[in-house]
């Protein structure tokens, strides 16, 4: 798929795009990186086709598309199994077959309180479960998803990792967003940076030195009788490994999950005491306060 002198502007207002020139060739995760306002998200309206070029052409569009936008969902009584065998059904799969897909999705993403939940009554975070769910209900050769992993529990994130790697590697063309460079860099084979109106290529997108891992020492808190927390780290997402030493644990996450992790850690009570960057060739360790 191409995007040819592709730009974009709403009437007379400022040009949002100018003299887009973008490959999405299969099977590669590309992402646009770039600030908010940057028009990141017109860029993959464009490219899903529910938004026009104002000028420009886009070629070789794959029929089967997937599309997570930045906001969902509708504000509808209609649960969330419904809405999706809804869309499967649009989508060309006959009703038992809509329900089962929609079934197995909301299963492997995990929504919390049910299938039969109205949209409008769930949280952030399922709404994006429901989101996804709708994009996949017939695997899609282009996925498109705008700032995928907000909202996201840790145990999701996982399962979103997997699930563009499955895209890809059966030769589909994955598109995302995300406004962190630490999970661009973790995830994307190709690195298209917009600001300005301008999407310029980054030539070398490996240039920057990053750590594949982040170390973490946390504190466990403790009960009433002074007894240490103990919590299965080794079951969150991008955990490599967990080792725990009693009031301590060691843990190494991949890099692009360690802030979920941290947060997590957080809310349960866990001090953090160390992090630092894991490198091929050294360590950096911070201390951290409690």
């Amino acid at each position: 798929m191409k995007l040819r002198d592709i730009g974009k502007r709403y009437g007379r207002q400022t040009w949002v795009l100018t003299h887009v020139q973008v490959d999405l060739p299969p099977g590669e995760l590309i992402a646009f990186s770039g600030g908010n306002g940057s028009g990141k998200s017109t860029l993959l309206r464009i490219v899903v086709g529910v938004t026009r070029p104002t000028t420009g052409r886009v070629t070789d569009r794959p029929a089967l598309i997937g599309y997570v936008p930045d906001r969902f969902p509708p504000d509808e009584r209609m649960s969330a199994l419904d809405y999706l065998t809804h869309m499967g059904r649009v989508s060309g799969l006959r009703g038992e077959a809509a329900g089962r897909r929609a079934e197995s999705l909301l299963e492997r993403l995990a929504l919390v309180g049910g299938a039969d939940t109205a949209l409008r009554a769930l949280s952030k975070g399922n709404a994006q479960k429901v989101a996804l769910a709708q994009a996949l209900m017939v695997p899609p050769q282009l996925l498109v998803l705008d700032e995928p992993w907000s909202g996201l529990d840790s145990s999701a994130h996982g399962v979103l990792a997997e699930i563009m790697n499955e895209i890809t590697r059966a030769g589909g063309t994955l598109v995302f967003t995300d406004h962190r460079e630490s999970v661009v860099r973790a995830n994307a084979t190709r690195i298209y940076r917009v600001a300005g109106g301008s999407v310029t290529l980054d030539e070398n997108p490996t240039r920057m030195t990053r750590p594949t891992e982040t170390r973490l020492v946390l504190r466990a808190p403790v009960n009433e009788y002074g007894i240490p927390r103990t919590a299965d780290w080794r079951s969150c997402a991008g955990v490599v490994t967990a080792h725990d030493n009693g009031a301590h644990t060691t843990i190494h996450v991949t890099s692009a999950y360690a802030d979920e992790l941290i947060l997590a850690a957080l809310r349960e009570g866990w001090s953090m005491v160390e992090a630092g960057m894991v490198h091929t060739s050294q360590v950096s360790v911070h201390g951290g306060a409690s």
